[in-house]
């Protein structure tokens, strides 16, 4: 087998392709191995592949056929709050007569220093009255069920878009202040926006969630398959239903500040087989697909 060559942004680091025991030749492409990034694994094998997965950080991930070309990938995600230190990717192929072929993949996960923030929001948010308290259990309850399927299909192809076009004006991973009061890190990305813009589809998904939720205002869920995810929140407008299948670019709300806010922008988590990966990371892996 012949090593192969990828041509990548100049933001992504790449591991040459080394051929294990088994005929499984891997390789990855990734900003950096830290907490919040996302690795795209690529799998060759000698004989064709009828499906693959890899066990890594706890999670399974699936692998999805790239094209005619033979590759195999998969998105790898390195949570929030993912301890630095060696891991072991391993990765599970069958042939097309069920046979198994397995391959170990080394990944060293370096430390990731993240920011402070200090803001001050409604007191309401960070300290809620007794009567919302049972309705935020609920809601957390149901947001983490949805995070929790592994949808088998694969609804988005190629690149992420911008959802907005404003620049993200507030980094994923921030430790957050709140009212003087520490609280959860920062688990997705904002960005700029006024109210009334109109937010698009990333990529191709399903709608799972479309309401108001205590903490994010106006929500919308895309389920884009296999385990990921996209979260908007703090919206003006929803324009979607629960149910409805939507294009990459379509619009599925309004920027707006709805929720626990200090202004209008928008708030994009996204989700990979329950880690939390900055969207950013995800839109600079799959820039070359």
């Amino acid at each position: 087998m012949n090593p192969r060559i990828c041509w990548l942004p100049l933001a992504l680091t790449l591991v040459v392709p080394a051929l294990g025991a088994d005929g499984l030749s891997l390789w990855h492409q990734a900003r950096s191995l830290q907490p919040g990034e996302v690795v795209l694994l690529c799998l060759e094998a000698e004989q064709p592949v009828s499906r693959a997965e890899v066990a890594a950080f706890d999670r399974t991930f699936p692998f999805y056929r790239d094209g005619e070309s033979g590759v195999w990938k998969s998105l790898l995600g390195i949570d929030l709050n993912l301890e630095p230190g060696s891991y072991t990717a391993r990765v599970r192929a069958w042939d097309l007569e069920g046979k198994e072929h397995r391959h170990d993949y080394p990944l060293e996960v370096a430390p990731k220093e993240f920011p402070v923030r200090r803001l001050t929001v409604d007191e309401k948010f960070v300290n809620p009255p007794a009567d919302q308290l049972e309705r935020i259990r609920r809601e957390s309850r149901k947001v983490s069920a949805i995070f929790a399927r592994v949808t088998p299909q694969r609804y988005w192809e190629g690149p992420f878009l911008r959802p907005v076009p404003g620049p993200a004006s507030s980094s994923f991973g921030k430790r957050s202040i709140l009212n003087g009061r520490r609280r959860s890190p920062h688990s997705g990305t904002d960005f700029d926006g006024e109210t009334g813009d109109p937010v698009q589809a990333p990529n191709a998904g399903r709608v799972v969630l479309a309401e108001e939720l205590y903490y994010s205002g106006n929500t919308v869920i895309l389920d884009h398959g296999q385990g990921m995810y996209s979260y908007f929140a703090h919206l003006s407008e929803i324009d979607v239903e629960v149910g409805a299948q939507v294009a990459r670019s379509e619009v599925v709300g309004k920027v707006g500040a709805t929720g626990r806010v200090t202004g209008p922008h928008l708030h994009w988590t996204l989700r990979l087989v329950r880690t939390r990966v900055d969207p950013l990371a995800l839109m600079t892996v799959l820039s070359d697909e």
